[in-house]
């Protein structure tokens, strides 16, 4: 199954591929030429193809915790200053995703989105400091009336040059439900009550719409 952002992109590059090896299987004569030029089109149709891939997840709805919004790693666990919403100090729990991983961005809980605003920016690597600040991003804030608030950033990377938002103000939306894509990027952050229960560790791997990152106990 394919997310509906990749649609188009695996249309033309189906095109794309299906043209290049009938181009190949016409004007190259050389036997080994054709067959390595014809598995660098394959590879890269696969590449396409895992990249907006749309697994289905088993999420289990709690109000009291909060899921992770994609897959990756977590790579930033610290106590900050959130600046654009709550201007206090918040837990920030921010997770990085590689080129492989599934880039489907899920609501990490479920309520009213209180808050949504793209802002468009630079292309510094996910992984520097200052892209939670700097690079296009969007910020939504969910609110239910177990956990509280809940502000997650979407933030792209090098090589990200679309994000897409599903959010809307005043929508109610369901844990684990599809929040939007990040196209060719990059890392989510979490922005959590200070009294909220970590549920991960540095450099764990996390699945979208099933790893727990925080909990109310």
């Amino acid at each position: 199954m394919f997310h509906k952002e990749g649609h188009k992109i695996i249309i033309i590059a189906t095109t794309i591929v299906v043209a290049g090896i009938l181009l190949i299987d016409t004007l190259v004569t050389l036997p080994w030429l054709k067959m390595l030029l014809e598995i660098t089109f394959l590879i890269f149709f696969v590449l396409i193809l895992q990249f907006f891939r749309n697994p289905k997840r088993n999420t289990v709805v709690n109000d009291n915790q909060v899921l992770s919004p994609v897959d990756g790693k977590v790579v930033v666990i610290e106590e900050v200053e959130e600046t654009e919403y709550f201007n206090e100090k918040r837990i920030q729990v921010s997770v990085f995703m590689s080129p492989i991983n599934v880039h489907v961005t899920r609501f990490p809980i479920g309520g009213k989105v209180l808050y949504s605003k793209y802002h468009p920016g630079k292309y510094l690597v996910a992984w520097h400091p200052k892209s939670s600040t700097e690079n296009e991003r969007t910020t939504v804030v969910v609110e239910n009336t177990s956990y509280g608030k809940v502000l997650f950033r979407q933030i792209a990377g090098a090589l990200a040059k679309r994000i897409v938002n599903y959010a809307k103000v005043n929508n109610t939306v369901s844990q684990g439900s599809d929040k939007g894509f990040i196209k060719f990027g990059s890392r989510v952050d979490l922005f959590l009550p200070l009294d909220t229960t970590i549920k991960v560790k540095l450099n764990e791997k996390v699945r979208g719409g099933e790893s727990i990152i925080a909990e109310n106990e």
